[in-house]
């Protein structure tokens, strides 16, 4: 095993698929279909193909449909029964499920972005160094996903992860802390938010 992927194995990747897709109609986005299959699927593969071995899938909205319709094995499934609130509860309840492992970082990436491909998630993986590590994709120099945080961050991450900010107001404290991976080259950070952007899904 290469000194790179022992590092990789200190990191966990961590999905965020609980959301209901209220400006869909209701329709959870980790159902959505995309290339095939639903969109879970497709965001465990990205990160797989990225080079994460151990994977939390957060889930919520339909869970239990969700659980029967994607192939998800190999994932470690955690349900998130407050996902209404928001992406911090998610976060929240992802990072309470890596705490009692070895991991040292978690990588979060969220289900209804599939512009950003398994090139920007192995450039984000690239810079951790160890559990202090800030590590956050950027396009044309703005923040956005996927995000790598390590450990010892973990706990001041779930203290102000509230509604739909998630690690918003964590970063912006930190902000000189953040290494920033410059991504704009192999990856679009569109959301799956509205009927109109159903037109990005194949």
């Amino acid at each position: 095993m290469t000194d790179k992927q022992d590092r990789y194995e200190e990191i966990a990747g961590l999905l965020l698929a609980a959301g209901g897709g209220r400006r869909l109609g209701g329709r959870p986005k980790a159902l959505l279909e995309h290339r095939g299959r639903p969109l879970v699927e497709h965001a465990v593969g990205v990160l797989r193909a990225a080079g994460c071995g151990r994977i939390h899938v957060v889930l919520g909205a339909q869970a239990d449909e969700v659980r029967t319709r994607a192939e998800l094995s190999g994932c470690v499934l955690v349900d998130n029964p407050d996902w209404a609130e928001g992406m911090g509860s998610s976060l929240r309840a992802g990072l309470g499920s890596l705490a009692a492992t070895d991991v040292r970082a978690a990588l979060v990436s969220l289900v209804d972005q599939p512009g950003i491909g398994p090139a920007a998630v192995a450039r984000v993986l690239g810079a951790y160094e160890d559990e202090k590590s800030l590590v956050s994709a950027a396009y044309d120099g703005v923040r956005g996903h996927p995000v790598l945080f390590g450990a010892a961050h973990w706990p001041g991450i779930a203290a102000t992860a509230t509604g739909d900010r998630g690690a918003r107001a964590y970063l912006k404290d930190h902000a000189a802390a953040i290494r920033l991976v410059e991504c704009a080259d192999v990856a679009a950070p569109y959301d799956i938010d509205t009927e109109a952007d159903l037109g990005h899904l194949e």
